[in-house]
């Protein structure tokens, strides 16, 4: 039996089209952190129910496991900047940055298409991450278009035939 390629299957998987998302909450202390991910997916209607993935290897792993309530902050199509903040490794991602807290005290971020407030509501094992399952509690949303990313870049949509007329 050969062994399974896991930087093709990397590769595969990012010829899938994904949203791009910031996750946020606060610590037990009080900070907020958030981090960008993009195995954010819907789950149930009823109940709602949102789901998204975390490395074990993640520094913000207890945080998230730990947390009560977080906000899942779709990134709009002006926020590439925005979410390489969030992706990079540094101690304040939030200083300077225009946000408020929601009804359940997570960061909501500011310009984003969509906002989702969730209680932390179930954890599964998944291999080498652990997969979140938040109910939401509440949510908003705008018309900008999101943030995309595709084959290692982050992408645009073409305008639709319909938007051209």
């Amino acid at each position: 039996m050969s062994e399974f390629d896991t930087r093709a299957f990397r590769s595969a998987l990012g010829s899938y089209t994904t949203g791009v998302t910031v996750i946020t909450t606060r610590t037990s202390a009080g900070a907020a952190i958030g981090l960008t991910i993009n195995s954010f997916a819907a789950v149930s209607l009823d109940p709602p129910l949102v789901l998204w993935s975390l490395s074990l290897n993640s520094s913000s792993l207890p945080a998230f496991k730990d947390c009560s309530h977080y906000a899942i902050n779709v990134l709009a199509q002006d926020q590439q900047a925005l979410s390489q903040r969030f992706a990079a490794t540094q101690t304040d991602k939030f200083a300077g940055l225009d946000f408020a807290l929601g009804a359940t005290g997570a960061p909501l971020l500011s310009g984003c298409c969509a906002w989702f407030e969730c209680r932390n509501e179930m954890r599964h094992a998944g291999g080498d991450h652990l997969i979140f399952v938040g109910q939401v509690e509440s949510f908003a949303r705008s018309d900008q278009p999101p943030l995309v990313f595709q084959g290692g870049q982050y992408r645009q949509f073409a305008p639709s035939l319909n938007d051209r007329r």
